[in-house]
């Protein structure tokens, strides 16, 4: 970084120079960026910095080297096009109506590399004039220069571990102009680099490989379609089989009926045109096959193959460059291909080939390159087909990075937090508790919807093996009725990462018992009666008064799993003898308190960090969702200087979402993968309040004209029917009624709803029985079929489904 003081009409021709200078010195550009602080250069990695003296032309000398680098740069365009336009040399079309301004970019461009030619020309010397004078300082430059050359300016040279203030502004800017050249997503980059023109692309990369930009399907359709084997490309009569041999050239019988839209006329029509004289039989690479009789002397000079009998002397006439019209024909209608694909389509030596391809590339009409996606070799290309191919992929790619709609979103939420991935044990419990770390989901379905629907043969002995361990903690976050509430889970080593409690219960009994396992530490419940001195009663609630408003917590999650066991009075005798109830075993013991300060900070990097991780992209709903103090102003912060070092992307990912979406860069390609269904269809029976069904809280549920129009909440004990992303049927709590949502219409995925219901009921336990369909009984509803279709009987209750009993478990067993 080069600090002066002088400004930037000093510092804009003073960093051309150096450009110049460092270019003509090291063979390739270097980057430059200047302001009213100074310059910045960045050179190639690992290199020594160039001599101090390069910084500091020859004051006689620089004009000549900021008029050289001048004509190349924008400034010059964009001052050349408003001088241009007030000489009235950029007319417009329509009087009264403004011209876009990449329609004048593109004329002022056209004018400019005209008027090139002529150095005298005025537009041209005006333009550098006022570049020089006006926008540049050059004498303030030459000044400049002059006085560090005679030491009444003095250069101080610095090389600090940390940049200065203003060094640090100018790398900030630096950063915000070059970042993203090669950090954006795969579809953005591949995108911008196929927008290239094909000469600057070629410098881009280095060498013309396209490998990685051109889509392999477009590549496909491309050739289908300039073979005539795509539908509506196809040969319909005679006269269009004789188009068809002129424009492809020599083909077989079978080739030729490959083409056809009516294959049983292909020897009709073949023969029809022999006898026109319009096509003719030719032996080409050891078999017979037809063409035009127009090309029989082309193929007589290009390939030595001799005329059949009754062919016009006219087309028999000696043709020039006979070879390389019947290669250039070749191209034009294939995809990029080898030469050997040549040579041994006509028998002949791939050398002779080779140098007809290298004619033609001289001629602008072929160019070379790696091409195929996949392919090992270099190939050749027609210039018009390559450019057919790079739109079609452009396209593709211009589709790939538009918004996803909602329901790939779902489908990229249950694959992101993996959601029916089969995995199980300790181990992927450690995995999806460190996704889910933070996040207050009921305790009633935290185990039995949640975590089972991540963990394969999910087992609560696996969660309170983690709390015994000391590995997992489990935090309150309010109350859900008397017997229910909102639990987090989070790794013990994030526990001061975790937000304060918002309230302090305001029972004294409550304060106490905090503040005896403040100054005790882990106790169990008979320990806390005891030094309390109150009825057991009164202590068990406040200390699920204290847990759920989240100051203490327990070593197991076994007292939050026992409140959805009968609730006994705290006194009296157990059934099992023991007078201490379920939902007060274990040791309770007080959360640390948390300060502030650069704690503060520290928070909000842990959330911003662990949203990421949970979503893939975060969203404002994401922030609305998770009920984030502050809303999300609070991680907004955190998450723009994430995108600002280049560890998360910041785009328009998902449609219907906020403008302002940040997502992990693996994330991007993953959503971007999900945005067409599979073929099999993925079914999830989810939790209403699980982070993984978007539907209710990040995008709203799909609305029905015809159906109950009450509001669908992500309620406790609700659940929602997915299939592929789409949500099917609203599983209100206690699973007695269902709301049909718009995709139930379609047949497929209403059967695959209503099995998704079926197999709620437990092999041999208790039925499931449906008693509303849309809120009316179910002997009413017009969607009833699809219900009975899966297994439901219709009774007096309404529809029931008796899972059959499997082997070896008895009825009503688990």
């Amino acid at each position: 970084v080069l600090l002066s003081p002088f400004g930037g009409r000093v510092h804009a021709p003073w960093a051309q120079a150096i450009e110049a200078i460092l270019a003509d010195r090291s063979g390739f550009d270097v980057q430059t960026l200047w302001s009213d602080d100074g310059i910045a250069v960045r050179f190639a990695g690992g290199e020594e910095p160039p001599a101090e003296s390069l910084f500091f032309p020859s004051p006689e000398e620089v004009e000549e080297l900021v008029v050289n680098r001048l004509a190349d740069s924008p400034l010059f365009a964009s001052h050349f096009r408003e001088n241009a336009g007030r000489a009235l040399l950029l007319p417009r079309r329509r009087p009264g109506m403004r011209s876009p301004l990449w329609l004048q970019r593109q004329r002022s461009a056209n004018l400019l590399a005209v008027a090139s030619r002529y150095g005298s020309f005025p537009i041209i010397l005006e333009t550098y004039r006022e570049c020089l004078r006006d926008v540049f300082d050059l004498p303030g430059l030459q000044e400049v220069l002059q006085q560090v050359r005679s030491r009444e300016i003095r250069v101080v040279p610095v090389e600090t571990k940390d940049a200065s203030p203003f060094a640090r502004s100018l790398l900030f800017d630096y950063i915000a102009a070059y970042m993203y050249e090669g950090d954006a997503p795969l579809a953005e980059r591949r995108a911008q680099a196929l927008t290239l023109d094909r000469n600057l692309l070629r410098d881009l990369l280095g060498e013309a490989e396209l490998r990685e930009l051109l889509d392999a399907d477009a590549l496909i359709d491309l050739e289908l379609e300039l073979q005539a084997l795509a539908d509506g490309r196809k040969a319909r009569n005679a006269d269009q089989a004789h188009d068809l041999l002129r424009r492809i050239g020599d083909l077989t019988e079978a080739e030729v009926h490959d083409r056809a839209a009516a294959p049983e006329q292909t020897r009709e029509w073949l023969l029809l045109l022999q006898s026109q004289h319009r096509a003719c039989l030719a032996r080409i690479g050891g078999e017979e096959r037809w063409i035009p009789a127009e090309d029989a002397g082309r193929y007589r000079d290009g390939l030595g193959v001799s005329p059949p009998l009754g062919v016009p002397e006219a087309f028999l006439r000696r043709t020039a460059d006979a070879l390389a019209g019947l290669v250039a024909r070749y191209a034009r209608t294939h995809a990029p291909f080898l030469a050997a694909d040549v040579a041994r389509r006509w028998a002949v030596p791939e050398s002779v080939v080779r140098e007809s391809l290298e004619e033609l590339e001289a001629a602008g009409t072929l160019v070379q390159g790696d091409f195929r996606p996949g392919g090992l070799e270099r190939e050749w290309c027609d210039a018009d087909v390559l450019r057919q191919l790079r739109r079609r992929s452009l396209a593709r790619l211009r589709k790939d990075v538009e918004p996803v709609s909602a329901a790939a979103y779902a489908r990229f939420l249950a694959a992101w937090q993996g959601v029916g991935s089969g995995a199980e044990g300790i181990t992927r419990l450690r995995e999806v508790v460190g996704q889910l770390e933070g996040l207050g989901m009921p305790a009633s379905t935290l185990e039995r919807e949640v975590l089972s629907a991540r963990v394969r043969e999910y087992q609560p002995r696996l969660l309170d093996e983690l709390g015994a361990a000391g590995e997992v903690v489990w935090l309150g976050r309010g109350t859900l009725g008397r017997d229910d509430g909102r639990v987090a889970l989070l790794r013990r080593e994030k526990l001061g990462e975790a937000p304060p409690a918002e309230f302090m219960p305001a029972h004294d009994l409550a304060a106490t018992v905090l503040d005896v396992l403040r100054g005790r530490g882990a106790l169990f419940f008979v320990d806390i009666a005891r030094d309390t001195k109150a009825s057991p009663r009164d202590v068990l609630e406040a200390v699920w008064e204290l847990a759920w408003a989240g100051f203490v917590t327990n070593d197991t999650f076994a007292p939050v799993r026992a409140l959805a066991y009968p609730r006994h009075q705290a006194s009296g005798p157990r059934r099992n003898g023991s007078p201490i109830p379920p939902e007060a075993a274990g040791r309770w013991w007080a959360l640390p308190e948390s300060g502030g300060g650069p704690g503060e900070t520290l928070r909000a990097h842990a959330l911003a960090t662990t949203l990421l991780e949970r979503y893939g992209v975060v969203t404002r709903e994401v922030a609305a969702a998770e009920g984030i103090t502050g809303g999300f102003s609070a991680v907004y912060p955190v998450l723009k200087a994430m995108e600002e070092t280049g560890r998360v992307r910041r785009g328009y990912f998902i449609d219907g979402l906020g403008g302002a979406q940040f997502a992990l860069p693996g994330a991007v390609e993953r959503l971007r993968a999900e945005r067409d269904p599979r073929d099999e269809p993925r079914v999830f029976v989810l939790a209403a309040t699980d982070p993984a069904q978007p539907y209710g809280a990040l995008v709203p549920f799909p609305k029905r004209d015809d159906a109950d129009r009450r509001t669908l909440a992500r309620a406790a004990g609700a659940r929602v029917v997915l299939v592929e992303g789409e949500p099917v049927l609203y599983i209100e709590r206690g699973g007695k009624g269902v709301v049909t949502l718009p995709a139930f219409d379609d047949e497929k995925p209403a059967s695959l709803a209503a099995g998704a219901l079926a197999g709620l009921a437990a092999p041999g336990g208790r039925p499931q029985t449906l008693e509303r369909i849309d809120g009316e009984p179910t002997s009413q509803s017009a969607r009833r079929g699809a219900f009975i279709a899966a297994g439901f009987e219709p009774g007096f209750k309404g529809l029931t489904y008796r899972a059959p009993r499997r082997e070896g478990i008895r009825a009503g067993g688990r």
